[in-house]
């Protein structure tokens, strides 16, 4: 079987985009470092598409890319921390004080998220955009039954983190 034509890295980011910023903003909290980060994984993205043969979606091969740059930002940015993830579609019926409760809440998990171990992080980020496990395992470069166990921790620390039932 033929690999798949590399895609074109402007339809991969109009579409990954959002992901590829969540990815990001869950490794960097300040705006500015966020943004560098972000350049930094669409620039590994680019490279990396012509290696992109198919074996996994591409949305998974990006999600992985992103990871892996991530990482080794992370590993020259020892003193990183988070900020929240942007809600592009409030509740347009939710009152101004709902939208505020809401933004906490947020506000919060993703103060978690960014405190548990990179290991779990990484898997719950994932599982947030919505990846099966299978996709999850594909995308890190670990088994399935690892990113359960990973998963099983990170919802038990948040959920004591949060002081909430998931």
């Amino acid at each position: 079987m033929d690999a798949p034509a590399s895609p074109r890295i402007e339809d991969v980011l109009a579409e990954q985009g959002p992901m590829l910023a969540r990815i990001a903003g869950s490794y960097e909290a300040e705006p500015a470092r966020r943004d560098d980060l972000l350049q930094e994984v669409s620039l590994a993205v680019w490279k990396a598409l012509p290696r992109w043969r198919g074996e996994a979606s591409l949305r998974t091969f990006v999600a992985r890319v992103a990871h892996n740059r991530a990482v080794d930002h992370l590993a020259r940015e020892r003193n990183a921390r988070g900020e929240e993830l942007h809600d592009e579609h409030p509740d347009p019926g939710a009152t101004p004080v709902q939208h505020a409760e809401a933004h906490q809440r947020r506000a919060g998990l993703v103060a978690a998220v960014r405190r548990l171990p990179l290991g779990q992080r990484q898997v719950v980020v994932l599982a947030l955009e919505g990846f099966a496990l299978r996709e999850i395992g594909e995308a890190l470069g670990v088994e399935e039954n690892t990113v359960a166990q990973r998963l099983s921790r990170a919802r038990r620390q948040l959920n004591d983190w949060l002081g909430e039932t998931a």
